[in-house]
């Protein structure tokens, strides 16, 4: 079975997805790693801005919000809604 991964800000609203690679590298990688997007990390969307960008997610517990450019580094595997 073949998994197929999607960009982070490809995740719907109220999907739940599963950090399975980062794309990112130097200071913006750190940055992901520090904030606990590693490896079969579960995380949720939740909820866009008025404007689209950013989007909220729910990370161990904590809400952060990522910009489009920054969550598209983040590749996820989707594992349903809620």
């Amino acid at each position: 079975m073949t998994q197929k991964l999607i960009p982070l800000d490809q995740l719907p609203i109220g999907s739940l997805g599963k950090v399975k690679k980062l794309t990112a590298e130097g200071s913006v990688r750190r940055r992901m790693l520090d904030l606990g997007l590693i490896y079969d990390t579960s995380i949720e969307s939740l909820k866009k801005s008025p404007a689209g960008d950013p989007i909220a997610y729910e990370i161990r517990g904590t809400v952060i919000a990522l910009r489009s450019e920054e969550a598209s580094k983040i590749l996820v595997e989707s594992i349903g809604g809620i």
